[in-house]
């Protein structure tokens, strides 16, 4: 098993003038290959899921861990080629095991696998904490037919751990760097699982978001992602910070091969009550709602997050707007309904359920386990010079000393926030405008990677939607100073039939995503 250390006590940058990695044209494994690409290579016999597996394990080597030296990536799964050479044989006797057959999937380093592969939340102290089983993501994958081929870096913690903090860093890691340009930013915090997809270390990922970590790195590195109504996709095996936002979800460089992969996660689990709520909406194949006029005659409001006059980022998206006018769409301009009450409490709630969730996910490991609780977390990372030398992990401290969640505090807080975010949020807007759905800029281009002075990337749009555990879907925009940037389409609950069609209509008729260059820095 391969598990990718820090050699030593600082991260350092090294920028080589490395050039882009070439692609290996016998086996026509081009850049934004796609599942559909890949099956009817299988079919004609072009290659197999054995020789695409080593092609992707080949590439990781060569540019997440040699080369650029993105770091997108921790663990590779020493079982991926075992797993490949077996659905080969499925394959050649006829059998499909399912829509992700042979597909090479990396997964968020929070997510359980039970194939010795760590869990660690690209924490230290967690560098030897093994999984007794699969989370059921893992499961419902595996039973699709995708090999799970690795485990993608990620910000610490979910970025759940300091005042400021670097996206793409963690002390196991070191600092995931942007393929577009590896000085820049892959913002976080499924910081690898978008470098992977962007670069062509596979052909899906897995990342999770709180609020903001699918869509904002799936921004920076020019992929398509999807966050799902929390409740959608099983928590449960899933490094936790929030029971009332978290959710996992898929990043690609299509909007098809997330929508397929989307389908593939969404059965019951027992052990997850958001999958149980009443209301539930879940569709095991929303490839149907793949429109390519998807846009016409819906209503869109038009929220401007994060724009200021005369920038390019908002000529970019008032560009994206009139797009959309003219595949069919009706806009309207909307204002930021969400309070800055609604921001601190649901700041308040997860600080709770932080404590709470992780405490839990920690007791599930068993008595053998690496890390005991929160306390001994916290006390092994004061102590992890590497773990301390960038950042305060005051965040996580601040957390050690709250009550369980009975807590009044906690109780109001997670009202307060539900309240004005839904019914009095998101929902009121919608209703009264008579919407479909409501679109925004994702956020802008990536912002210059600086670990002394934290991220500098302004705000984005996604708290709207995180914050009532409603869907979002990103795709790409286009570029603003050669840098990627992506619109994000939100709306309610169970929305994203509705999210999948306007978001396809759009992606399908500007077709704006593009291949990353590695620019080192140095014009």
């Amino acid at each position: 098993m391969k598990i990718r250390q820090l050699p030593a006590l600082l991260i350092l940058f090294v920028f080589a003038c490395a050039p882009a990695p070439k692609e290996p044209e016998s086996l026509g494994i081009h850049p934004e290959i796609t599942i559909a690409e890949i099956h009817m290579a299988y079919e004609e016999g072009n290659y197999n899921s054995e020789n695409l597996t080593k092609f992707y394990l080949d590439r990781i080597e060569e540019i997440s861990f040699n080369g650029p030296k993105l770091n997108a990536v921790i663990t590779v799964n020493p079982e991926a080629l075992d797993i490949a050479r077996e659905l080969d044989s499925l394959w050649q006797a006829g059998v499909k095991k399912g829509p992700l057959h042979g597909i090479p999937i990396i997964l968020k380093d929070n997510i359980d696998t039970g194939d010795g592969m760590p869990n660690t939340a690209g924490a230290r102290p967690m560098a030897n904490s093994i999984p007794r089983n699969d989370s059921p993501l893992a499961a419902q994958l595996r039973e699709a037919g995708a090999i799970i081929l690795a485990k993608a870096n990620l910000s610490e913690w979910a970025n759940f751990h300091s005042v400021g903090s670097s996206s793409g860093w963690s002390g196991l890691g070191g600092q995931t760097k942007n393929p577009y340009d590896i000085t820049r930013n892959p913002c976080g915090s499924s910081a690898g699982s978008g470098v992977a997809v962007a670069a062509n270390l596979c052909v899906v990922a897995i990342g999770t978001e709180t609020n903001g970590s699918i869509v904002c790195p799936s921004n920076m590195n020019g992929i398509v992602g999807i966050k799902p109504t929390v409740g959608l996709i099983s928590r449960t095996g899933i490094i936790p910070i929030s029971f009332t936002q978290d959710s996992g979800g898929p990043m690609a460089r299509t909007l098809t091969d997330a929508v397929i992969t989307l389908g593939t996660l969404t059965d019951e689990d027992p052990a997850d009550s958001k999958t149980q709520q009443e209301g539930r909406e879940a569709l095991t194949d929303y490839t149907q709602y793949l429109k390519a006029n998807g846009l016409q005659g819906k209503r869109i409001g038009y929220m401007k997050i994060d724009l200021r006059p005369g920038d390019p980022t908002t000529d970019r998206m008032e560009e994206a707007v009139a797009e959309l006018r003219e595949l069919g769409a009706e806009i309207i301009e909307i204002d930021n309904y969400l309070t800055r009450e609604a921001y601190s409490a649901s700041s308040t709630v997860l600080n709770y359920e932080f404590k709470d969730g992780l405490n839990k996910y920690l007791e599930s490991l068993g008595e053998d386990r690496s890390v005991r609780d929160l306390d001994d977390l916290i006390e092994q990372t004061l102590a992890d010079s590497v773990e301390m030398y960038y950042h305060n992990h005051e965040r996580m401290k601040r957390t050690q000393d709250l009550g369980d969640l009975t807590t009044p505090e906690y109780l109001e807080a997670l009202e307060t926030a539900q309240r004005l975010s839904r019914e009095e949020g998101m929902d009121k807007v919608m209703v009264e405008n008579n919407l479909d759905a409501i679109v925004a800029l994702t956020r802008g281009p990536a912002w210059k990677t600086d670990l002394v002075n934290k991220d500098n990337g302004g705000s984005g749009s996604s708290s709207p939607s995180a914050i009532a555990g409603y869907p979002i879907i990103t795709v790409p925009m286009g570029q603003v100073y050669d840098l990627p940037v992506g619109i994000s389409f939100f709306g309610k609950a169970w929305s994203e039939p509705t999210l999948i069609e306007i978001a396809y209509n759009y992606e399908q008729a500007t077709r704006h995503r593009y291949t990353p260059e590695y620019i080192n820095g140095l014009h």
